[in-house]
């Protein structure tokens, strides 16, 4: 919307000075041609001089046109998901939205997915680790893609592991991270580590505070039970079903034993006792993680999703937003009136020049 108004170039005290000084000109010209001597003036000339003067005046009192437009300031979302692919992320003992019990792997799946869904609009990437970090999808708006990279996760391999090590995707966050902020500056970078925050290896922990100098915000998603339950052997990254291995364990004892051996599943043993080893989701540990990250720990149940909950509000904070705001410009139209100073003037040059030659 465009609206009409005066603002001096030279500002209002210089401004309004001149306009003043040239409107007083303008009345003196006028009475000194009506009530005075004019001389040999006639009433064009009179007429043309007080327009020279009005029109220099409301020159100066810079006439223009204010124009009102709206500017968007954008605040753009990069979301990190950090997935545990260990063998213990293939225990069935995790919720997600339901009372049904499924592997915790599928639970981080669902999360995954919920969580592209909250950030619309945003840019995402996506790390897996196990026995180390590997970048699998480097930082797309392509929400389609992150939830395609979810549904092929599967546990590592039993025979690869040497123990769940939580620092494993440290090296590589950091790096994926650190280009991240250097590519896009002013972003708003969220990490979600989505584990069971088990830690069997021998060697320390490193701690995750690094991150904080690359992170805007983060949430360590727990997915599991605190009571637990037994590891399936794995191999070539596949499990079974730890529900089919207890409907195998109570099936019937007819049928040969080597066809009950071929069916049963398999778990991974415990070295001290030689039974099936126990792997529990550490709350303290999640706790740990999220405290080293300033940011906040969530666990998924039947009742809490990334749909809802802190995550849901983290998503809100930091989601594409824009913000409307409005701006006045003011756009000097001088150039109408100059005009028509310069044909006046042009034109009062030319009758003194000829009034001259006449007077010769």
């Amino acid at each position: 919307m465009s609206t009409f108004t005066f603002s001096p170039l030279l500002g209002w005290p210089v401004g309004g000075t001149i306009a003043l000084v040239m409107l007083t000109l303008a009345i003196v010209e006028v009475v000194r041609h009506t009530f005075g001597d004019a001389g040999d003036e006639t009433m064009l000339s009179c007429v043309r001089r007080m327009l020279i003067c009005l029109t220099v005046g409301a020159m100066a009192l810079g006439p223009s046109m204010t124009v009102s437009t709206t500017s968007r300031a954008v605040n753009n979302t990069d979301v990190v998901m950090a997935v545990d692919v260990t063998g213990s992320m293939a225990v069935k003992d995790a919720a997600y939205g339901s009372d049904e019990l499924t592997t915790r792997l599928n639970a981080a799946k669902q999360a995954v997915d919920d969580v592209t869904k909250a950030y619309a609009d945003s840019s995402f990437a996506a790390v897996r680790f196990g026995a180390s970090g590997t970048l699998d999808v480097p930082l797309t708006p392509d929400a389609a893609a992150i939830r395609n990279w979810a549904t092929t996760l599967a546990p590592e391999a039993t025979g690869v592991s040497s123990g769940s090590s939580l620092d494993a995707p440290l090296d590589q966050l950091i790096t994926t991270l650190n280009d991240i902020r250097t590519t896009h500056p002013d972003d708003a970078i969220v990490l979600y580590l989505i584990t069971d925050g088990e830690q069997t290896s021998a060697q320390s922990r490193r701690t995750f505070s690094t991150l904080r100098h690359y992170i805007n915000d983060a949430i360590v998603v727990g997915v599991g039970s605190t009571a637990g339950g037994r590891i399936p052997l794995i191999k070539d990254g596949v499990s079974s079903d730890s529900s089919e291995s207890d409907d195998s364990s109570e099936s019937s004892e007819s049928g040969s034993a080597e066809s009950k051996n071929s069916n049963a599943q398999q778990w991974v043993t415990d070295p001290d006792t030689g039974q099936p080893g126990i792997s529990k989701m550490d709350e303290t540990t999640l706790k740990n993680l999220a405290d080293e990250l300033g940011g906040s720990m969530v666990t998924t149940s039947a009742q809490n999703t990334m749909a809802n909950g802190r995550s849901a509000e983290a998503s809100k904070k930091w989601s594409v937003g824009a913000t409307a705001k409005q701006r006045t410009r003011t756009n000097p139209v001088v150039w109408p009136l100059a005009a028509i100073a310069l044909i006046l003037i042009a034109w009062e040059m030319g009758s003194t020049i000829a009034m001259s030659r006449r007077l010769l």
